[in-house]
Order: structure tokens, then C-alpha cells, then sequence
């Protein structure tokens, strides 16, 4: 039986993973402080101690659990509900306001808050010496 078809081949799901996160054997060996040769000794390994599982989940930037449930089928169905969206036009979001105006108006916002802040303590500076002027 070959590993493609060997649905718990941990090796195979390390790099089937390792591939979708456009890594080369030789970055995921240097995260290990390892080589490329173990690298691809790991990978066509059927089984793999868990203390090992863990450091190379973490390399990758995945859970254990992650490699171990991984299946390609479960993959191909997470990237393809990102093409069934009506709002989303080739993994592009359509934008609804232009987000310059919206700067501009935060820009705005923020002067007349400015100046809300500025008046307010000029107040307080009044009413200040309207307290001590009155002594």
C-alpha cells in the first residue's frame, strides 16, 4: 500500500501540511535544528513519537491534533467555501465605501475632538481663576 493511500500516515500528513504552507523540507529542518535528509526520513515515516508530533506542530504552526486529523478531502472542502461566498470575487472583498473618505472623515472626527479637549481645559483655566480671584 502506498502512503497516499494510507489515511494514517503521519509522515505523509506532515508534509502534505508542510506543502500547503509553502515550506521546503530544508526551512522545516532548520526550524528542528535538523537536515533535509531527516526531514524526508520523518516524512516517510508511518508513525511518529508524540514529544517528536509536538515539535514539529509547532514548527509548522499547527496543532497536533491537526496533523493527525489531517486529510487532503478535509482541506479542498475549507478552500473551496472561500469561492462560495457571493461577496467574494476571487478571494477579493468588494469594497462598499471608498476608504479614503472614510480616513478623512476619522481625521475630522479626531480635529473636532481636539478641539472639544482643548476647550474643555480652557474652561477649567477660567473657572480656576474665577476660584482663586474670588479668595
Amino acid at each position: 500500500m502506498s502512503t497516499l493511500t494510507k489515511p494514517n500516515h503521519i509522515g505523509r500528513k506532515i508534509s502534505r501540511i508542510r506543502e500547503l504552507r509553502d515550506m521546503k523540507q530544508e526551512a522545516l529542518a532548520q526550524a528542528l535544528g535538523t537536515n533535509q535528509q531527516a526531514i524526508s526520513a520523518l516524512e516517510n515515516s508511518e508513525t511518529i513519537d508524540e514529544e517528536k508530533l509536538i515539535e514539529v506542530a509547532k514548527a509548522l504552526g499547527v496543532t497536533v491534533d491537526a496533523i493527525k486529523n489531517f486529510s487532503d478531502e478535509a482541506a479542498i472542502n475549507y478552500f473551496n467555501t472561500f469561492n462560495e461566498s457571493p461577496n467574494n470575487y476571487f478571494g477579493l472583498n468588494n469594497c462598499t465605501f471608498n476608504p479614503l473618505d472614510k480616513l478623512m472623515e476619522t481625521v475630522e472626527e479626531n480635529k473636532k475632538l481636539y478641539e472639544r479637549l482643548v476647550q474643555t481645559e480652557k474652561d477649567k483655566v477660567e473657572y480656576l481663576e474665577k476660584l482663586l480671584a474670588g479668595k
